[in-house]
């Protein structure tokens, strides 16, 4: 299998994933609270976890599945893994600025991007 199979394949399967979740905390708990989304991001951080600690101390897996598994499913499934490994990378390489600006900058450019695109469609509409 091709790494871009792989990631396509992983991205779908991982997107369902996210979606039945979030689908299913709302059916139960109602659309009041993102708690879906919540536990998509606390579960897919923790995976992501899991996966990087097992292949840092020497889990061997090919390149298609490690991609498969990393960049296709968990990132189908939430960003947010990404976002925390990148954080977590920082951190262990002792680049706490870098860090810092990463977590806050992210957070804060994202929801002021956010606001401008939603004003720019304002503004087309």
């Amino acid at each position: 299998m091709s790494l871009w199979i792989a990631v396509a394949a992983g991205g779908a399967l991982g997107a369902l994933a996210r979606w039945l979740m979030v689908v299913q905390a709302t059916r139960v708990l109602g659309p009041e609270f993102p708690a879906g989304t919540m536990a998509v991001n606390v579960l897919g951080s923790l995976a992501m976890g899991l996966v990087a600690a097992l292949l840092a101390q020497g889990l061997s897996l090919s390149a298609e599945l490690r991609t498969f598994l990393t960049v296709g499913f968990l990132g189908g499934f939430t960003t947010f893994s990404a976002y925390s490994l990148d954080a977590v990378v920082l951190g262990e390489r002792g680049e706490w600025a870098g860090a810092a600006f990463y977590t806050a900058g992210s957070v804060a450019l994202g929801i002021l991007a956010f606001l401008a695109g939603a004003r720019l469609a304002r503004m087309l509409l």
